[in-house]
């Protein structure tokens, strides 16, 4: 069943994001904003970083052999990060669907959930 990606805010003391992809997952999450007008502007800049290649970073954790990336900003701040990937092909696959997806994605906002 594909799903539709989306942004999601979230409240868990500081507000966060997380981008859904078309299969219900979670790709990529954010750092904690102060408010939510902040965090929509981290969302923004996702936006518009996720088409460039160049702005992901591709990392590999050594302690459990999974990868992930983090995806920056056009002046190298952090923006996003993965979850863990057991193959960098799963990695790779993520990356392409946060280019495709995230700059069209909607945003939804849940107030009063805690993750």
């Amino acid at each position: 069943m594909d799903f539709i990606p989306k942004f999601q805010i979230l409240l868990n003391g500081q507000f966060n994001y997380r981008l859904k992809s078309t299969s219900g997952k979670v790709i990529l999450s954010g750092q904690g904003y102060i408010s939510q007008e902040a965090c929509r502007k981290g969302i923004d800049q996702v936006k518009a970083s996720a088409p460039y290649d160049s702005r992901y970073e591709r990392k590999n954790s050594i302690s459990n052999n999974q990868y992930y990336f983090i995806l920056r900003s056009a002046n190298g701040d952090p923006l996003g990060r993965s979850e863990m990937y057991y193959s960098h092909e799963a990695r790779e696959e993520a990356i392409d669907e946060v280019s495709r997806t995230a700059p069209f994605s909607m945003v939804e906002q849940y107030a009063d959930f805690i993750f």
